[in-house]
């Protein structure tokens, strides 16, 4: 029974997103049952298409791919694939009637990724983090609303944001690996060779006009996803606020994360918040 299939490719995404994040995973898992699957799903797909191009350094990074693109267009077409993440993708593409341009521009910045190593331009950096970040934001908020397209047209634009805040922290959280074992650099104008306050200041400050601008769309979200998204936002807050306060030289040597202690003092700290209605 295709059934039965489909809940193993279910299951897979759940462990992929579990393996890969624990942070993500943990503010999945505030989500309503009725859509955390959904969201597993959503993470499986994007996180295998990342991880062919960010670390199979050892293979044919291309050809592998392209064969992800053509198993995602059969997946997409004919409501299956043997591949269980993108069988379980396809299922929640599907349901929400997910748009497939978000699809398109996602596959597309992923591609950059095989050949282009320096984004000179805002032009080129915005495209980037446009298909990279805030297509995956406007995914999971078609699962938030159900597919409602006409909420889903009025929360976009913060869900965008969001979506570009998550992936600039990221950003500024990876500097090292990214330059030194990706030889990349996103942020234009910025010599990470002589990063300092001023360069990471006007970082900072332009994340923190994303995370405003998510933040007003998070307080307008169902009931049902409002926990999860808002346990996500304290923590990338938190980074954030971490990589404001750490040297530019310590960012370029280290990884810094939010021990889980803190972790979870933020997810008691949103509860609490969330339950007094103060989000």
């Amino acid at each position: 029974m295709k059934a039965i299939f489909d809940n193993v490719s279910f299951q897979c995404s759940k462990a992929v997103t579990e393996s890969y994040s624990t942070s993500f995973a943990l503010a999945t898992k505030m989500l309503a049952t009725s859509i955390r699957g959904d969201i597993y799903n959503i993470y499986g797909f994007v996180r295998f298409a990342d991880e062919i191009v960010d670390t199979f350094h050892d293979y044919d990074k291309p050809a592998l791919f392209n064969k992800f693109e053509e198993d995602l267009e059969h997946a997409l077409t004919h409501r299956i694939s043997l591949n269980p993440i993108l069988n379980s993708f396809q299922h929640t593409y599907h349901k929400y009637k997910i748009p497939r341009h978000l699809v398109t521009s996602f596959m597309k910045s992923m591609r950059m990724d095989l050949t282009k190593n320096v984004y000179r331009t805002d032009e080129e950096y915005k495209e980037y983090i446009y298909g990279s970040a805030d297509v995956v934001g406007l995914m999971c908020l078609m699962v938030f609303v159900k597919g409602d397209e006409r909420e889903y047209e009025r929360l976009k634009v913060s869900a965008m944001a969001l979506g570009s805040a998550f992936q600039k922290v990221n950003f500024l959280r990876d500097l090292k690996a990214d330059f030194e074992t990706l030889n990349r650099t996103y942020f234009p104008n910025t010599n990470l060779n002589e990063l300092n306050e001023t360069s990471k200041s006007r970082i900072v400050a332009e994340i923190r006009a994303d995370f405003d601008l998510g933040y007003s769309g998070i307080v307008q979200l169902p009931v049902e996803a409002k926990f999860g998204v808002y346990t996500a936002y304290r923590y990338y807050s938190k980074l954030l606020q971490k990589l404001q306060k750490t040297p530019p030289l310590e960012i370029k040597n280290a990884r810094i994360s939010v021990p889980n202690y803190q972790k979870f003092q933020l997810l008691a700290k949103s509860y609490v918040n969330c339950k007094l209605k103060l989000v």
